[in-house]
C-alpha cells in the first residue's frame, strides 16, 4: 500500500498559507489596495456588492475568506480579476509590510511573548512598519541561532501535529491497508490474539526468532536480507502483539531509511497508527462507539477491555476516529507526574502550551486541568472526570494514570461541553477554572507565600541529561548501528 508520507505534504508553519489554501492576509491586502486604486470607499463598495462595510473590513484585514462567488463581485467591483486578488506579490512596499506584520502577529512566537497586537492600518506609519517588521525578523533569527539540536524534534513534532490537525488525526489509506490485511489471514470479530498476529507475519513472509540479547536500544530488529523478525521475551513493559505489528507496519508501507529526524517521526506516527488500526479495527471499534454514543455511554476503558489494549492505546484510537465517524472533536494529552507534557493532540481548540515554535512538548499543563489533578485522586482504579472551565471554552476529560519506565503519567481525552453528554463521567461534580496562559493562574506563587518565601529559598534542580545533550545521531535517534549489524550477523545461519 502506498503510505501517507508519499502522499501527504508536510503541513506549513500555522501562521503561513497551505499551497492550496486561499492567503486571506495577502488578499485582504490585494482588494483593499485595488479598491483605493478605484477611488471607492468601503461604504461605496458596499452598495456595490450588497454585503455591508463590517464584513468587508473583516475581509481586506484577512480575518474572513469571502466565497468565491462574492470574490467575483469584489473583483469586478474594483475593476481588477480573481486571480489577481489571490495571486502575484503584494501590490506595493507597504502591503508587503502589513502582510509579514499580520502573519507575524498570528504566528506563535509572537503569541508566546504575550504582548497586545498592533492593528494594522492604514493610519501606522510606514517608519513603524518597517520597525515592527524588523524586530520581529531579528527576534526569529536570534532564537533560531541559539536553538540547540533538540529543536529540529519540537519542529518536527509541531509540523506532524499540525497535520494530524487537518485530517482530524484520521488516515483513510491507513485503514483500508490495516483491514485488508486483517482479510487476507480470515481476522474478523474479536481481539487480535497473539497467534493471529503471528499469522500476519507468516503472510507477510516473516520468521520470528525470539532471543535474549536483542540490542538494548531496540524493542524488535527486522533481517530484510532474510525476511526475519527478531524479538525478545523481555517485552519491557510493552505488548508483544503491538510490538510486532510496528515491525510488519514498516515493511508494508514501503518505508525507507529516513532522511532526518521529522521522517522518522512521521513513520514512527504512521506504524503506530497502522498496528493500532490491526488491533482495533476500524469496522469493529467504529461499530463499538456508535452503539455507545447511542446510549451515551462512551468511555475509554470500554474500548480497551474489547480489545484486550492498553488505555493509552485505547485513548489514541479514539483520537483516530471520533471526528470522522462521530463528529466529536477531541484532544489527548500524556503528562508527566511532573506536570510536563509528553505526548499532545488537539482538533477541539483546547489551548495548549506552546513555545514561540508552537511546540507543546516539554511544556507544564496547567495544574487546575484534569491531567493534573488525577495525580492527586486516591481512586485509581476507575477513571477519574472533570469539567474544566479555560480561556478558549469548558472542557469535559476523562483520565487515568499509569505507570511507565520513565515514571507516573497521566493519560487524558477531553472534548468540548457540547459533546460531553455522549460520555459515561459527564454527571461528575468535579469542576475546575484555569486563567492560562495567565501567568497568575498557576505559575506564580501565591502572595502570601513569596511574601514569606522569596529570596530565602534554593533549591537543588534535578537536571535530567536530555534537556542538556544533542539529539541521538544516527538515521533512527538513539540506536547503535554498529550493536544492530553485530547483533544480525551473529544470528545469520
Amino acid at each position: 500500500m502506498t503510505p501517507p508520507d508519499r502522499t501527504r505534504k508536510a503541513p506549513p508553519a500555522r501562521d503561513q498559507p497551505e499551497d492550496d489554501a486561499v492567503d486571506v492576509i495577502a488578499l485582504g491586502r490585494r482588494l483593499r489596495h485595488a479598491r483605493k486604486e478605484a477611488g471607492l470607499t468601503l461604504d461605496r463598495l458596499s452598495e456595490a456588492v450588497g454585503v455591508v462595510p463590517s464584513q468587508l473590513s473583516l475581509i481586506e484585514n484577512g480575518r474572513r475568506e469571502p466565497k468565491l462567488s462574492l470574490l467575483k463581485q469584489l473583483a469586478s467591483a474594483v475593476g481588477t480579476s480573481v486571480d489577481d486578488l489571490l495571486g502575484g506579490g503584494p501590490p506595493s512596499r507597504r502591503a508587503a509590510l502589513e502582510i509579514e506584520l499580520e502573519r507575524a502577529q498570528r504566528g506563535p512566537l509572537y503569541q508566546s511573548l504575550g504582548l497586545p497586537t498592533v492593528r494594522v492600518s492604514s493610519r501606522l506609519g510606514i517608519d513603524v512598519l518597517e520597525s515592527l517588521v524588523g524586530l520581529q525578523r531579528e527576534l526569529a533569527r536570534r532564537l533560531e541561532e541559539q536553538a540547540a539540536t533538540p529543536e529540529e524534534a519540537r519542529r518536527a513534532n509541531t509540523e506532524l501535529r499540525a497535520e494530524m490537525r487537518a485530517c482530524n488525526n484520521y488516515y483513510p489509506e491507513l485503514e483500508r491497508g490495516a483491514q485488508e490485511l486483517l482479510d487476507a489471514v480470515g481476522h474478523s470479530d474479536g481481539p487480535l490474539s497473539q497467534h493471529v498476529t503471528a499469522d500476519l507475519a507468516d503472510h507477510l513472509g516473516f520468521s520470528l526468532r525470539f532471543v535474549n540479547d536483542l540490542p538494548h536500544s531496540t524493542r524488535s530488529v527486522t533481517d530484510l536480507k532474510n525476511k526475519r523478525i527478531y524479538l525478545t521475551q523481555d517485552d519491557r513493559g510493552h505488548d508483544q502483539r503491538s510490538v510486532l505489528l510496528q515491525a510488519l507496519g514498516n515493511y508494508v508501507l514501503g518505508h525507507r531509511t529516513p532522511a532526518d529526524y521529522s521522517e522518522f517521526l512521521r513513520q514512527r506516527v504512521y506504524t503506530n497508527y497502522f498496528a493500532a488500526a490491526l488491533l482495533m479495527p476500524e469496522r469493529q471499534t467504529v461499530a463499538l462507539l456508535q452503539r455507545a454514543r447511542a446510549q451515551k455511554e462512551l468511555a475509554i476503558e470500554d474500548l480497551r477491555d474489547a480489545f484486550a489494549v492498553s488505555y493509552e492505546s485505547a485513548a489514541h484510537r479514539f483520537t483516530n476516529l471520533a471526528t470522522e465517524h462521530l463528529g466529536i472533536t477531541t484532544h489527548f494529552q500524556k503528562v508527566h507526574e511532573s506536570g510536563i507534557v509528553h505526548k499532545a493532540y488537539e482538533n477541539d481548540g483546547v489551548n495548549f502550551p506552546a513555545d514561540h515554535t508552537g511546540a507543546i512538548e516539554g511544556q507544564a499543563i496547567c495544574r487546575y486541568w484534569t491531567s493534573r489533578v488525577v495525580f492527586d485522586v486516591p481512586d485509581k482504579f476507575r477513571a477519574f472526570n472533570q469539567y474544566t472551565d479555560t480561556v478558549n471554552g469548558t472542557f469535559w476529560c476523562t483520565a487515568r494514570t499509569e505507570r511507565h519506565s520513565a515514571g507516573l503519567f497521566s493519560l487524558s481525552v477531553g472534548v468540548p461541553f457540547e459533546h460531553a453528554k455522549w460520555f459515561r463521567g459527564r454527571d461528575t461534580t468535579e469542576r475546575s477554572k484555569s486563567r492560562c496562559p495567565d501567568e497568575t493562574c498557576c505559575r506564580r506563587p501565591p502572595e502570601t507565600l513569596a511574601a514569606a518565601w522569596e529570596g530565602h529559598a534554593w533549591p537543588a534542580t534535578r537536571a535530567n541529561e536530555h534537556l542538556l545533550a544533542a539529539m541521538p545521531p544516527g538515521a533512527f535517534p538513539g540506536v547503535d548501528d554498529t550493536e544492530v549489524y553485530r547483533f544480525l550477523e551473529s544470528h545469520t545461519d
